[in-house]
């Protein structure tokens, strides 16, 4: 029997992973709970188990592939029981979903297709032939792909093994099909998102385009807010291909599954009015897909309408959009050409998740940050004194344990800087756990593993849970949690030479403190310029809950126990 297993929900707001490495092949033998796959989620890097004891029998997604949680990914011919053969129809979900359709909708799907109407639909579907002869051998992603897509699965010559149709030859077939309805002469032309115009019938082909302006017979400006592209602009067609036509479907009522509303919500969409022709239960039903092609349609027609708007003004040529004189084509057209010898990077996982979070917290939190040094000589000398002891132990003892066991002391006598502002509700929530999340550079970008309870535990078992958190992230395999419920953090970017900084504040907490190097640098001691170890500090404050003041007395008090690391002894 085959078994299909979808990419899992890993945590709450993921809705899809890329598929970086297999670490099986088809035809291999596996356990149940054997990591066959590993995921990078916007949130971290996380192993794909196989669900049962069984053989290897496809592989549904290549590696650099983002895949949406829920799609089938690898398939598995369990131990012990008969495999399926490759065209026995669509998954066990597929299934379940079709079932739950009501009759008629089944009856349109049967008659467009020319099959019966019967419970059996996707069977029927399965077992159709293709254009050879012979039946359609096809994974149920590239069955789902071409439903989709409303391509004929049976005309298709799949190029896998066996004439086997994957989801590129799907694509391939419906944009072969799309091509062939534009060469049939199929006129219709791209409407505005803002105002629809419906083409009088005359030929827009021998008039001027939108943006000449010429009020030739023929053409011409259609309208300030509306754009009209005809057949014959070959030209600008081929450097910009137009977006299609958007129109809103204006429902009262659409069946979604819940996490296709969240994604509605989070891209401004109405979920009544994206079009739709799946049925369940006698209502419409749109799914997270065609949610994100509408929204995607309405942002190509908003930006052709803000050209047309530019190109009216007087501003929308190409030379002024370069130069900067449309605003609405400068933040509609957001790319970014490379030279030859150039690399480009996907923009997204882990790399992507961090710039979010930090651009929230900049354009949310008015950012303050107090710069101060401290003499470090005592803590350098007494950090020596006990390396030597940690290593017996087995546990390498950095600086990073005293600053922590600091900053919790600091934090007892200066709430304020222990605190989270809840916006919701107005009110700012002091925190009484000490968490203190460390920012630690990964290959993925900067990761902030959080030490619970600091203010409960001594200098070793800091520096052991720190350097295992830490390790943990730098080799992503750091569980979320653990990245979690920090109330203050701490980031040294000292360990890379650096002086003084400007911290962003790990939102939605309302301080951060960075660590510059420690250095012999001159400082008067006694009226006689000595050298001493300095450690630079620099702490960023978000400055609706925090005062400048509350800033430096924070500091002067962590200023005190880093001088004479002997007070961390009464904490």
């Amino acid at each position: 029997m085959v078994r299909e297993f979808k990419l899992p929900d890993v945590g709450e707001g993921v809705a899809e992973g890329e598929l970086l490495e297999w670490h099986v092949e088809p035809g291999d033998t596996v356990t149940e709970d054997q990591v066959v796959a590993d995921v990078e989620t916007d949130k971290a890097v996380v192993d794909v188990p196989s669900p049962v004891n069984g053989t290897v029998r496809e592989l549904l997604a290549e590696p650099g592939e983002v895949v949406p949680v829920g799609n089938v990914i690898i398939t598995f011919d369990v131990e012990g029981e008969e495999p399926e053969p490759e065209d026995a129809g669509a998954s066990e979900a597929d299934a379940d979903a079709e079932s739950a359709a009501p009759a008629e909708t089944e009856s349109a799907e049967a008659a467009a297709g020319g099959e019966t109407a019967d419970p059996a639909a996707d069977d029927a579907e399965t077992s159709s032939v293709n254009g050879q002869g012979g039946r359609v051998f096809a994974a149920p992603s590239a069955r789902r792909l071409a439903r989709e897509l409303g391509v004929d699965i049976a005309a298709i010559d799949g190029s896998g093994p066996g004439g086997r149709v994957s989801e590129a030859d799907v694509r391939t077939a419906a944009a072969s099909d799309t091509g062939e309805s534009e060469q049939s002469g199929d006129e219709t032309q791209l409407k505005s998102a803002v105002s629809r115009i419906e083409d009088d019938g005359e030929s827009a082909g021998d008039g001027a385009s939108a943006s000449s302006g010429d009020g030739s017979d023929g053409g011409g400006l259609k309208s300030a807010v509306s754009r009209v592209d005809d057949g014959d602009s070959g030209q600008a067609s081929a450097t910009a291909p137009a977006p299609q036509s958007v129109e809103a479907a204006e429902r009262d009522h659409t069946l979604a599954a819940p996490a296709t509303r969240k994604v509605a919500d989070e891209l401004d969409v109405n979920i009544d009015d994206v079009p739709t022709d799946e049925m369940r239960d006698g209502e419409p039903f749109v799914d997270e897909a065609a949610v994100r092609e509408y929204a995607d349609l309405q942002q190509q027609a908003q930006a052709a309408d803000a050209e047309a708007l530019a190109s009216a003004e007087g501003a929308g040529s190409a030379a002024a959009a370069e130069s900067g004189g449309g605003a609405g084509a400068a933040s509609a057209d957001a790319s970014v050409s490379a030279d030859a010898g150039e690399r480009r990077e996907p923009y997204r996982g882990v790399r992507k998740t961090i710039g979010q979070a930090m651009e929230r917290s900049k354009f949310t939190a008015p950012h303050v940050t107090h710069h101060d040094k401290v003499d470090a000589t005592a803590l350098v000398e007494t950090r020596e004194k006990l390396k030597a002891r940690a290593e017996e132990r087995g546990v390498k003892l950095t600086y990073m344990p005293f600053v922590m066991k600091a900053v919790a002391a600091a934090l007892d006598e200066h709430p304020v800087l222990n605190t989270q502002l809840d916006e919701e509700n107005e009110e700012i929530v002091f925190r009484d756990a000490h968490n203190i999340g460390v920012a630690a550079a990964t290959d993925a970008g900067l990761m902030v593993p959080v030490v619970k309870d600091v203010d409960s535990k001594g200098l070793l078992q800091l520096a052991s849970e720190g350097n295992e958190l830490v390790s943990k992230a730098r080799e992503r395999t750091i569980a979320r949690e653990e990245m979690q419920g920090g109330t203050f953090t701490i980031t040294n970017f000292g360990v890379v030479g650096g002086e003084y900084a400007t911290p962003i504040i790990n939102y939605p907490e309302t301080a951060i403190l960075g660590l510059g190097a420690i250095e012999e640098r001159p400082m008067v001691v006694d009226g006689e310029v000595v050298a001493r170890d300095v450690l630079t500090l620099s702490l960023s404050i978000d400055h609706r809950v925090i005062d400048g003041a509350d800033a430096a007395r924070f500091v002067n008090t962590l200023k005190e126990y880093l001088k004479d690391p002997a007070l961390l002894l009464l904490e």
